[in-house]
């Protein structure tokens, strides 16, 4: 989402820190460029004018212009400031009562429902114990999806009879939560296509009888500006506490994300960044600041990371490579584990300094050259994948043709992972850092 405003703000960032000392003339020239990249990634026009004014009044104070790393100061005051637009309201996450209550509203195809399912997800990890309950009385459709939901991830679901009012769905969801000995209820409300009196009565009632210790509005990032609108009048008509940003991975501006805190004082509390339903992540501001500005995310990855290995898992193959036995068997097998941490652009973005190649890192996913290899070393025998010495043409011939890929794409892996391997044994003796610096024509 924010692929277009992260280019031009390093292109543009990247102008001061290639040099030493810069001038306000510089900074100004500077601001310009930022001023018109977050326009048009439909940032909020007053949230644009407020934040270049303050990060241009720090730039350009005597301080910072005198600095022999005036440029990287700059950068940094960017980066401070982007968190602190970030930033606005309470974001801890409430869990209190017994049950704890989390209720989620929102306008039809925000979300409200899958984001329900990944919530409850985020709960099991966190060791709670998640009941959903099924809110929406006027869409039985809602209410098999969520069920649906619950089944495949071993979360029970609370239906009511058809007719039931949404207060009385409420209280016998928090019932059927003490029977169960669940600690949380998440109640996934109706919604309606636009604002109005009776959606907001409805969720007015349901939180004064529940008194949940979340409500939770859920916004689709994807409608820009509108969903700020949308935020807006949700804050001013019912005790919203927080937001969960959904449809994060789409291709919209995403200035609406940058935008929404700001402009009405509510939190972000989670982002929704696939369809999947572990595909919600808690908002951190200072994280997000660093993906759009290049700077990484590598707590995020490192979280991603231990979600996907299990600790048995990361032993072996650090043994693996202390051992210099890596094989293609293990290569399909950590191929398998990073593609469950998430899109392979998205995770490429969270390394520092590698932000500008998630595009072509993704973009060979799309291409299909992730499966291409799969494919290739899945048609190769199980004594082929430990020992490749053995493959010669014929053989090689016969994967080609069992994997629907060329001889050359075969002969390319088997290059590539030869010099995988030898980095691998350089690693292991130690000798990489002798090697860094010649990496980078520093010798």
């Amino acid at each position: 989402m924010f692929d277009a405003l992260s280019d031009r703000l390093r292109q543009t960032l990247a102008s001061l820190t290639g040099r030493g000392r810069v001038s306000a003339a510089d900074v100004d020239a500077a601001m310009r460029e930022v001023r018109l990249a977050l326009l048009e990634a439909d940032v909020n026009f007053k949230v644009v004018k407020d934040f270049v004014a303050r990060v241009r009044e720090r730039a350009t104070g005597a301080e910072v212009l005198e600095s022999l790393t005036a440029g990287q100061q700059v950068v940094k005051i960017v980066h401070e400031e982007l968190v602190a637009l970030l930033s606005a309201g309470d974001r801890t996450f409430h869990l209190t009562g017994n049950p704890a209550v989390i209720v989620l509203v929102g306008l039809q195809g925000s979300g409200k429902t899958t984001s329900a399912a990944k919530l409850a997800r985020h709960l099991v990890r966190s060791g709670r114990r998640p009941l959903m309950v099924a809110a929406d009385p006027y869409r039985p459709a809602a209410v098999d999806q969520l069920e649906t939901l619950g089944k495949a991830l071993d979360v029970p679901v609370h239906r009511a009879a058809a007719g039931t009012k949404v207060v009385d769905i409420a209280k016998g969801g928090l019932s059927a939560a003490r029977k169960l000995v669940r600690d949380t209820v998440i109640l996934d409300t109706a919604g309606r296509l636009t604002v109005d009196a009776e959606l907001m009565k409805e969720i007015a009632d349901l939180t004064k009888a529940v008194k949940p210790s979340e409500t939770l509005l859920v916004v689709d990032a994807m409608t820009g500006q509108e969903s700020v609108n949308v935020a807006q009048a949700f804050a001013d008509a019912v005790p919203v506490t927080g937001l969960i940003l959904t449809k994060i991975d789409g291709d919209a501006r995403g200035g609406a994300a940058l935008s929404i805190s700001a402009v009405t004082g509510l939190p972000v509390k989670f982002l929704g960044t696939g369809e999947k339903t572990d595909a919600m992540e808690p908002f951190h501001p200072d994280r997000l600041a660093g993906r759009i500005l290049g700077m990484g995310d590598v707590l995020t990855l490192v979280e991603r990371a231990q979600e996907a290995y299990d600790e048995k898992q990361a032993e072996k193959m650090a043994e693996k490579l202390r051992k210099s036995s890596f094989t293609l068997e293990d290569m399909l097998e950590q191929m398998e584990q990073i593609q469950k941490m998430g899109p392979l652009g998205s995770l490429i973005e969270m390394i520092p300094g590698m932000g500008g190649m998630a595009k072509q890192a993704q973009a060979s996913v799309e291409r299909g050259d992730l499966k291409r290899v799969q494919a290739i070393i899945r048609s190769m025998t199980p004594d082929e994948r430990r020992d490749p010495s053995i493959l010669n043409g014929s053989r090689r011939r016969r994967i080609a043709h069992g994997s629907g890929t060329r001889l050359q794409d075969v002969n390319q892996l088997m290059k590539q992972f030869a010099e995988l391997q030898k980095l691998m044994k350089q690693m292991s003796a130690g000798k990489m850092a002798r090697r860094l610096p010649g990496m980078f024509g520093q010798g």
